[in-house]
């Protein structure tokens, strides 16, 4: 076992560096237990009748999708109309007799704006479902831990583009077939054959293609959009743009320990650490190199790279260094309930609806999944087998560059609250980051004011904030954007920023700080 010396803990050695996915091993669960339930009687069939919605004058129905179409009104515990979707497997190749296949929710928009278009959606994992994008997040549907059920999204993305949901890779909730990758180059590759399936079963050829999620969608995004570009087909492969909040990109010591005690600083009146404790995190900082990392490279604009990888804090005997782990142990002290996605968050732990619910027989069967699946928020199964994702994250290697340059649209996001990915640790990855011909950001991009317009809410439920919310940037096709009271999971939690982020991706507004309203008022 390799020994990390305290004074050593920079040496710019590979060997030392962990890779992304140890980011989200380090939290602790603190949720409920919840029951699978698996014995719900189906109800009865869905009716054969399309949803009038789903008619023939849809341009999305034809002899192919009749199969996926879902009644909109008879979604179990719905008590509305979701509209016209549709939802199923398909396979990950043109095979005959391909087994793998990947589960997905499509909801076509009426937004007269969004006909030449279609959005990809990515929760991140490894391994975790995009349904919860879905249902908790920007679907048409919300129903968030702690509510009584479902209600209507007012700031759902489907207001603004076609979106679907889709869970991969193979091992994720209702996939189908058995995991045989090792890398997000395997994953970017098997995800282009799902899409020229979809793409020709609904005949969207030749339509843009966005591409949007979170965290650990911080390494499924970039090397599916790299994927979709090595294609070479715009047939299929029409990639116009990305947005991805509160990633996973690079080295997790840079993005978690290396920032962490100026994290923990900005926030002292939430964590409230003592003198001796906030004094300890203090030292560690700069006997690590952490303060000395910080100074030197995260500048603007910054210095020639590429920066040296700091030493894994848990390669070696100990984890004095482990600074993340270490404030981390010390909040759930003081606050049991802390919630490394939004650290605002306090007892008592909100009861989480989602794997019940799609746990049950007669949902399952509503949404054309497969019934009977045992149906998990994160899967328990290792989706890149043996031995977890091999690759490096794409802001180390190229792929993120590629995927920047190709279309000059690429938006990447945090929320301050986020403890798991701080917003300096995403920083100090981009300044890491050759784009363009040139390195980084070469002013602080953060130089702008965030504008969410002032808007009318119908819906108690669902709920946005309005005015200065944030701040940002943009440089040679990159935006750059922090929102004050989001934390992780960005469209929950700042829903009006979310959407706002969308209108900028897609084009329908040209800038963050653009006064006026929603392209969609």
């Amino acid at each position: 076992m390799k020994r990390v010396i305290l004074s050593l803990c920079l040496l710019a050695s590979t060997a030392f560096s962990k890779h992304p996915s140890d980011a989200f091993k380090r939290v602790k669960s603190r949720e409920p237990t919840l029951p699978m339930i698996q014995n719900v009687k189906p109800r009865a069939p869905v009716p054969q009748t399309l949803h009038n919605r789903a008619s023939g004058s849809s341009p999305y129905l034809n002899n192919n999708t009749e199969q996926f179409v879902v009644n909109g009104t008879a979604i179990p515990d719905i008590p509305f109309d979701i509209g016209e979707s549709y939802a199923g497997l398909l396979p990950i190749s043109d095979q005959a007799n391909e087994t793998r296949k990947l589960w997905f929710w499509f909801f076509p928009s009426q937004n007269p704006n969004a006909t030449d278009e279609i959005t990809i959606w990515f929760n991140g994992g490894p391994g975790c479902s995009s349904l919860t994008g879905l249902i908790k997040e920007n679907g048409p549907i919300l129903w968030q831990a702690g509510t009584q059920g479902f209600t209507k999204n007012a700031y759902s993305f489907v207001n603004l583009t076609n979106m679907v949901y889709v869970e991969q890779p193979i091992g994720v909730g209702f996939t189908q077939g058995t995991p045989n990758i090792s890398d997000e180059v395997e994953l970017g590759q098997q995800f282009a054959g799902f899409w020229k399936n979809f793409i020709s079963a609904f005949q969207l050829e030749q339509r843009k293609v966005y591409i949007t999620g979170e965290s650990y969608a911080g390494l499924y995004i970039p090397y599916v959009a790299d994927a979709f570009i090595s294609q070479n087909d715009n047939v299929y492969y029409n990639l116009a743009g990305v947005a991805i909040n509160d990633p996973i990109l690079g080295d997790d010591t840079v993005q978690q320990d290396v920032i962490l005690s100026p994290y923990v600083d900005y926030w002292d009146k939430i964590f409230n650490f003592n003198e001796s404790f906030t004094e300890r995190l203090h030292n560690l900082h700069s006997a690590c190199g952490y303060e000395d990392y910080i100074a030197k490279y995260l500048t603007y604009p910054p210095p020639a790279g590429p920066f040296p990888v700091p030493a894994d804090p848990e390669a070696g005997r100990n984890n004095t260094c482990a600074t993340w782990d270490i404030a981390y142990d010390a909040i759930l002290e003081l606050n049991p309930c802390f919630n490394v996605y939004h650290i605002t968050d306090y007892c008592p732990l909100l009861y989480n609806p989602e794997v019940p619910y799609f746990n049950r027989l007669d949902v399952q069967a509503a949404i054309n999944a497969p019934v009977g699946t045992v149906w998990q928020q994160c899967t328990d199964k290792e989706v890149f087998p043996p031995r977890g994702d091999q690759s490096l994250g794409p802001a180390q290697n190229g792929v993120l560059q590629r995927v920047i340059e190709h279309n000059n649209n690429t938006l990447i996001g945090v929320g301050n609250l986020d403890y798991i990915l701080p917003p300096n640790g995403t920083l100090l990855t981009l300044q890491n980051v050759t784009w363009n011909g040139v390195q980084g950001f070469q002013s602080y991009p953060n130089d702008r004011k965030f504008f969410v317009p002032y808007h009318t809410e119908y819906n108690q439920g669902s709920l946005a904030a309005a005015g200065y919310v944030g701040t940002w940037g943009q440089e040679r096709g990159v935006t750059y954007y922090q929102v004050q009271y989001a934390g992780h999971q960005q469209p929950q939690y700042a829903p009006g920023s979310s959407y706002r982020i969308i209108e900028l991706m897609l084009g329908r507004i040209s800038a963050l700080d653009q006064p006026g309203s929603f392209s969609t008022q």
